[in-house]
């Protein structure tokens, strides 16, 4: 039996990842696509992009992806053509002049400690364009025993959050404009609870 530890492991190559997230991608997608015009959007940036999963949602815009891990990045750079960056989220910062109307995370906190998350939305705070939005998608940490709680624990990530002290460390730097829980499974079985979060700076 492959153990967690070991799946971590075989995920860090591009195409085992996109394989393991093909049957969810949609559905994590769904409400960024559900509440936002995507083709209205312009300047993107998607900080922990992966191989590049969600860079053809933004296949007419200015899309930029960040990712530490640089077989993402050199495997999303050759499949897509865009523009990849390999970069530790917690001490990158744009440069002075790029600003964005979409900044998007998708299940990337629950991997970042409270401290060094905060540090990583103050950054990206500074580089959203007025008017832009921040837009969050993410684990939760159910209060109560389930399948989503035992799955939340065993997650490649090591801080899934409550939802509660999701929406603490979320709205100290961003204001909220929707926020929205909702589940991802298969067979109409819910195995992970998640979040969408769209907010903007305060100002």
């Amino acid at each position: 039996m492959v153990s967690f530890r070991r799946l971590s492991d075989v995920l860090d190559s591009p195409r085992a990842y996109e394989i393991w997230q093909a049957p969810f991608a949609a559905t994590k997608m769904a409400p960024l696509e559900r509440h936002n015009h995507l083709p209205s959007i312009g300047r993107v940036l998607e900080v922990g992009c992966g191989p590049g999963t969600n860079a053809a949602y933004f296949a007419h815009t200015h899309y930029v992806g960040l990712d530490f891990n640089p077989q993402y990045t050199a495997y999303a750079r050759q499949r897509y053509g865009r523009e990849f960056i390999t970069a530790d989220a917690r001490t990158y910062a744009p440069p002075a002049d790029a600003r964005y109307d979409c900044i998007l995370l998708n299940s990337f906190l629950h991997h970042i400690d409270d401290e060094n998350a905060l540090i990583i939305l103050r950054r990206l705070h500074e580089a959203l364009n007025e008017g832009g939005h921040i837009h969050i998608l993410d684990l939760v940490l159910p209060e109560r025993a389930s399948l989503a709680r035992w799955l939340a624990r065993r997650d490649r990530g090591d801080y899934p959050r409550p939802m509660a002290r999701w929406r603490e460390l979320l709205d100290e730097v961003f204001e909220p404009v929707i926020v929205e829980p909702f589940a991802v499974g298969k067979l109409r079985i819910p195995m992970w609870q998640m979040f969408y979060f769209k907010g903007r700076s305060r100002r």
